[in-house]
């Protein structure tokens, strides 16, 4: 006798499980992507204050281009190892493709609100970069690579994660049973 299907309930609740894990998992990788984002892009542009000037000053878009470009290459190794595992497929190139694709867009918005306030808006400061390019680019491009990245890069469902979204439907039938 096949098992029996699970419920509409128990399978939202599996979902919203995995929704709640991956977005906790997401928001770890991104505040050390982010960390290491913000420091090379503030060494870059700005160096060692007192010391050193930055070897990026005279090209703060370049600079975001350099550093967002580490910082992606640490946050598919973690997204792709941990965050997105059971949803990783084998072909590894094209998740690094859309992967990359996808970052880049999101680099796109970040130049934007950069370019914006350096250019558009007069405004060159430390503060100022940081606020355009690591607070509101980074919070936009991070709505965008989260729901892309869940969408079309990790999309490949593994059947052990379907298998555990019917043990824990069929669990809770049976204890309605008793």
């Amino acid at each position: 006798m096949p098992p029996p299907r699970p419920t509409l309930v128990a399978r939202l609740r599996g979902a919203w499980r995995t929704l709640v894990a991956e977005v906790a998992k997401f928001g770890t990788v991104g505040a050390v992507a982010f960390v290491l984002d913000t420091t090379l892009y503030n060494l870059l542009v700005f160096g060692l204050p007192g010391l050193v000037e930055g070897p990026m000053a005279g090209s703060p878009l370049l600079g975001k281009v350099v550093s967002t470009s580490v910082a992606t290459l640490f946050s598919w190794t973690g997204n792709r190892w941990w965050t997105f595992r059971r949803r990783r497929s084998e072909a590894m190139g094209r998740e690094l493709v859309l992967f990359l694709f996808f970052n880049a867009v999101g680099l796109g918005i970040a130049l934007a609100c950069l370019a914006f306030s350096r250019y558009v808006l007069g405004l060159d400061s430390q503060l100022a970069d940081n606020i355009a390019a690591n607070g509101i680019g980074l919070a936009l491009g991070t709505l965008f690579r989260f729901w892309a990245y869940r969408t079309f890069v990790f999309r490949e469902e593994l059947a052990e994660e379907e298998r555990e979204a019917r043990r824990a439907a069929a669990q809770g039938l049976s204890a309605r049973v008793r």
